[in-house]
């Protein structure tokens, strides 16, 4: 399964989405930055940040 992580808000999003996918990659799971590859979108938002609503 080839996964995509769109990682929005503040850099301790940043951080938890480098652990979700360190999680996954010991599962086994690939990773792409192209959407037409990924089988599963991953989005970490933050809603304390107002871009980051509006984006996601």
């Amino acid at each position: 399964m080839n996964v995509l992580c769109i990682s929005l808000g503040c850099d301790k999003n940043l951080v938890d989405s480098e652990m979700m996918l360190g999680l996954l990659n010991q599962k086994g799971y690939s990773f792409t930055s192209d959407e037409q590859e990924a089988d599963i979108i991953l989005i970490n938002t933050c809603c304390f940040i107002g871009d980051a609503r509006r984006r996601a």
